[in-house]
C-alpha cells in the first residue's frame, strides 16, 4: 500500500510496478504521480477501522469514489447502499461511526474499501481488535467476498481456521521472513518447518 517502503525486490500489482516505473527499457523508482495511479487498484482495511469519525456512515463510503474515482454522488451513494446492504448494514448509512459496535465499524470499512473497485485488497489483522462473538461476523463477509473470487486478497491473520478454509495459498512468516508457504492442504497437514510445526500445534490444538 506504499505505507512503508521495502529495502529491496520489487512489487508489481496486476503486472505494474508499484515501487518502480519502466521508462523505455529503464526500470527507475516510482514519482509520486506513479504511486497514485497504482495505488487506485489497491484496497486496504485496516486492524482498527481508521473510519471517519465526523462523517456518517454513507458519506464513508462514497468519499474516495467520488474525488479519488470521479464518480458522481448520485452513483457513489448508490453504490454504497448496494455495498452496505452485501454487508448487512444496509439500515446503518445514516449512523455516525461512534453509534455502531467493533463489528459494524469493521463491516463499514470493509464497504469502503470495496467501494473502490480494487483489484489486489490488504485485509490486516481485521478480527484482532473485535471481541471475540463479532470476529464470525467478519469473517462470514470476508468467507462471501472469496466466494465472489472478484479480486485477489491478501489476508494476515491468526485466525487459523479461516485460512485454512479460504485461503487458495498460505505463507507463514517468522521473524519477518517467509518460512513456509504453499496450499493449505499442504502448510496445516504436512508443515516442513519447525517453526510453522510448533506454531500450528500451539495454535489448533488450543
Amino acid at each position: 500500500m506504499t505505507l512503508v517502503k521495502p529495502d529491496s525486490g520489487k512489487v508489481t500489482v496486476d503486472g505494474q510496478y508499484l515501487y518502480h516505473r519502466r521508462v523505455g527499457d529503464k526500470v527507475l523508482p516510482a514519482n509520486e504521480k506513479h504511486l497514485r495511479e497504482v495505488r487506485k487498484n489497491i484496497g486496504m482495511v485496516f486492524q482498527h477501522f481508521n473510519l471517519f469519525p465526523h462523517m456518517k456512515v454513507l458519506r464513508n463510503v462514497t468519499e474516495g469514489p467520488i474525488h479519488v474515482l470521479g464518480v458522481s454522488r448520485k452513483e457513489a451513494e448508490e453504490q454504497a447502499i448496494d455495498l452496505l446492504e452485501k454487508v448487512g448494514l444496509g439500515d446503518k448509512h445514516d449512523a455516525f461511526p461512534g453509534q455502531l459496535s467493533g463489528g459494524q465499524k469493521q463491516r463499514v470499512a470493509i464497504a469502503r474499501a470495496l467501494a473502490m473497485k480494487p483489484k489486489v485488497m490488504l485485509f490486516d489483522e481485521v478480527t484482532s481488535a473485535l471481541d471475540p462473538e463479532l470476529v464470525g461476523e467478519v469473517l462470514a463477509i470476508l468467507r462471501q467476498i472469496a466466494a465472489e473470487g472478484e479480486m485477489s486478497m491478501l489476508i494476515v491473520t491468526h485466525e487459523m481456521g479461516f485460512a485454512r478454509d479460504v485461503a487458495d495459498r498460505v505463507v507463514f512468516f517468522d521473524a519477518g521472513r517467509v518460512a513456509e508457504e504453499g496450499p493449505p492442504s499442504k502448510i496445516f497437514s504436512e508443515p516442513e518447518n519447525e517453526r510453522t510445526q510448533a506454531f500450528l500445534k500451539a495454535v489448533l490444538e488450543h
